[in-house]
C-alpha cells in the first residue's frame, strides 16, 4: 500500500508531504523508508495514543491535529505549501468532506496531488451480516468524494487498486474483536460476540481469503504555468 500511495502521488525526496490521519504511521514511515526525504514527513493525526506509536524517526515529525484544524488553518503547518498529502482510509471520520477536502486543497502547492485512499460503498470482508450492512449505510461514496476535490479546483481522477488477503481465521476473528474496522466500534461487546459467532459458523474454513479493494480518489492542483492560451502558446 505505501508502494501504491507513492505511485498515485508521483512522489519524490525533494516533496513537502503529508499524511492526514496518519493513525500509527504505518503507511508514512514506509514511504519514507523508500523515499528518504529531504523534509520530514507530516505525520497529522488528533490522536495522542496514535502518534506515540510512531516509529523513532527523523523523516517523520508527528502532528497532534484533526483534518478539519489543518483544513481550517487552526494549526499551522511547519510548511507554507504541501507538495503532496494523502488521507488513506480516514475521510469517513471528517464531519464535512466539502468543506475539509476544500480546504486541503488551498494548502497544495501547483501540481500538488492529494490522494484520498478509501474503500469502495460495498466490500467483500467476512464480517457479519449486520456490520456489512452498517458499513454500507456509512461509507462515503468515492464519486461523491471525486466531486468535493473537483469543486475545490482540483483536477480529479479516480482508479481502484486489489489486493488478495489471506489471514489465520482466529487471527482475524481478533481483529474483528478489537474493533479493526471503525464500523465495527458502533457495536456492544454483547453484538460483537453473536456477530463473531455468525463469521465462524458461515466460515468453518481454517484460513480466510478475501480481496481487499481500495478507490484511489486524487485530486490535483493545477499549475498555471502549464495551462496553454488560446493562442496555442503556455501562459
Amino acid at each position: 500500500m505505501s508502494e501504491q500511495i507513492a505511485s498515485a502521488l508521483e512522489l519524490s525526496a525533494d516533496d513537502r508531504m503529508a499524511d492526514i490521519g496518519c493513525g500509527t504511521g504505518l503507511f508514512a514511515a514506509g514511504i519514507a523508508e523508500a523515499l528518504r526525504p529531504d523534509h520530514p514527513l507530516l505525520c497529522v493525526d488528533p490522536s495522542a495514543a496514535m502518534l506515540d506509536q510512531l516509529p523513532t524517526s527523523s523523516a517523520l515529525s508527528p502532528l497532534r491535529a484533526s483534518a478539519e484544524e489543518i483544513a481550517d488553518q487552526k494549526v499551522v503547518l511547519p510548511y507554507e505549501q504541501l507538495d503532496a498529502m494523502w488521507l488513506k482510509e480516514s475521510v469517513h471520520h471528517v464531519t464535512d468532506p466539502a468543506v475539509t477536502l476544500g480546504g486541503l486543497a488551498r494548502l497544495l502547492a501547483p501540481g500538488g496531488p492529494l490522494l484520498v485512499a478509501m474503500l469502495p460503498t460495498t466490500i467483500d470482508y467476512p464480517l457479519f451480516a449486520e456490520a456489512l450492512r452498517r458499513y454500507e449505510e456509512l461509507q462515503p461514496d468515492p464519486g461523491g468524494i471525486a466531486q468535493h476535490l473537483a469543486d475545490a479546483g482540483l483536477r480529479a481522477e479516480r482508479t481502484c487498486v486489489e489486493h488478495e488477503l489471506r489471514l489465520d481465521k482466529e487471527r482475524y476473528l481478533s481483529m474483528v474483536r478489537a474493533r479493526y474496522m471503525s464500523v465495527l466500534s458502533t457495536f456492544s461487546d454483547e453484538e460483537l460476540d453473536a456477530g463473531i459467532e455468525e463469521i465462524r459458523a458461515r466460515h468453518p474454513e481454517p484460513e480466510l481469503v478475501f480481496p481487499d479493494r481500495f478507490e484511489f480518489v486524487v485530486g490535483i492542483r493545477e499549475n498555471p504555468a502549464d495551462t496553454t492560451d488560446p493562442g496555442g502558446g503556455v501562459r
